[in-house]
């Protein structure tokens, strides 16, 4: 398996449970690895053989910025969600950082795998 990533994918977006997050934008941290096959892509050279990244962050920016969940466990399930469905992808690691959420801590949030990796 060939793993695609995107790392530091930073997204704004409404999250959280108290109401002064309900009022502003926060910053969201996304790295992604996702499943792929560049076999193809690698003897092809052309974008359409592979996973396009760009295509992938471009639908996340787009979905979380309009997005305005609670919890951060929510959004990320939807996320890896729309990877796997609108992008063809078997398996998803996602990270989804939600920086300075805890006094004293750098980063904060969740990490999910959804799929089979093989």
């Amino acid at each position: 398996m060939d793993i695609v990533f995107l790392r530091d994918l930073r997204i704004d977006a409404v999250i959280g449970i108290y109401g002064w997050e309900r009022r502003v934008r926060q910053t969201l941290v996304f790295d992604l690895e996702m499943s792929a096959d560049v076999t193809r892509a690698a003897a092809s050279d052309r974008i359409e053989d592979t996973l396009n990244y760009k295509a992938v962050a471009k639908r996340l920016i787009e979905y979380v910025g309009d997005s305005d969940f609670q919890l951060v466990e929510t959004l990320a399930e939807r996320c890896a969600a729309i990877i796997r469905e609108e992008f063809d992808v078997r398996w998803v690691r996602l990270t989804l950082n939600k920086k300075g959420a805890v006094r004293g801590a750098s980063d904060v949030g969740v990490i999910i795998e959804r799929g089979e990796r093989s």
